[in-house]
């Protein structure tokens, strides 16, 4: 791939620019870079291999070269109405791979959205979501939108680096996959549901989308001790909506879902 071949790949789409890149350390700080210097709306970048990609939580992104999808959309236009979904970010890059995947899956086991920001399929992630915030003194100047997809099986990272199991598009799926023309999908999709970031079906087709509902997880908050619940669904604003042990239930903005298969020993 190169610059033109992807300009040209993407040429139906609405992007506001695109930036292609053999290797870079990450399509996210790059995109924050380019938003400092004026980065258009809908700008893209977009590289074969990541050094140093990043996560949520500070993870390391596993990127080589010829086997991932890497990229960032750059948001602007309305961009203080946007923060006010900003919550709903993660689930617009996770959704539009879910129903990029979900085309081409049998309807018994669908790309699914692990809570808040991983599409899995089969209890095994595959892609990732890492939304940020552009800030000018007190400003927010713009969205940045980053998006892993493990395509191929060079790009599943090994076991020691990943706290979830993985897989890939191509396993997944049971063919080999074009890249690019995924990527070109994928962007179709996200484009579209950016559209409807606001509607009322946004949340709904991310609450039919959720991974694990009915099942009791445990989640895990920044300095604090681990909480079980049963997952139950979302709240409008995007918040996960649990059932304690206690019987209570209760909504969560932020928190990171981890399987706990096991049944409590008392109903709840």
């Amino acid at each position: 791939m190169d610059q033109l071949t992807l300009q040209k790949l993407l040429s139906n789409l609405p992007l506001g620019a695109v930036r292609y890149f053999h290797t870079i350390e990450s399509t996210n700080d790059l995109a924050i870079r380019w938003a400092e210097a004026g980065a258009p709306h809908l700008a893209l970048v977009v590289a074969d291999e990541q050094t140093a990609g990043r996560g949520r939580a500070g993870r390391r992104w596993f990127t080589p070269a010829g086997s991932a999808l890497a990229f960032t959309m750059v948001l602007r236009q309305g961009v203080g109405e946007l923060a006010t979904y900003l919550p709903r970010l993660t689930a617009l890059g996770a959704l539009a791979v879910c129903d990029t995947l979900n085309a081409a899956l049998p309807p018994v086991t669908p790309a699914q959205i692990k809570w808040p920001n991983d599409v899995v399929v089969n209890r095994r992630k595959l892609a990732g979501v890492l939304a940020e915030a552009h800030w000018r003194g007190e400003q927010l100047t713009a969205l940045i939108l980053g998006i892993g997809i493990n395509v191929a099986q060079a790009s599943v990272p090994p076991p020691e680096m990943v706290d979830f199991p993985s897989t890939c598009v191509e396993e997944v799926l049971e063919q080999a996959v074009d890249r690019w023309e995924l990527l070109r999908v994928v962007l179709k999709k996200l484009l579209e549901w950016h559209q409807r970031l606001e509607e009322p079906e946004f949340i709904r087709a991310w609450e039919r989308r959720l991974a694990f509902r009915g099942e009791w997880i445990q989640l895990i908050v920044e300095n604090q001790p681990p909480l079980e619940g049963l997952l139950l669904g979302l709240e409008a604003d995007g918040s996960l909506r649990l059932r304690l042990r206690s019987g209570e239930t209760a909504a969560f903005q932020f928190g990171e879902v981890r399987l706990r298969p096991q049944k409590p020993t008392q109903a709840v």
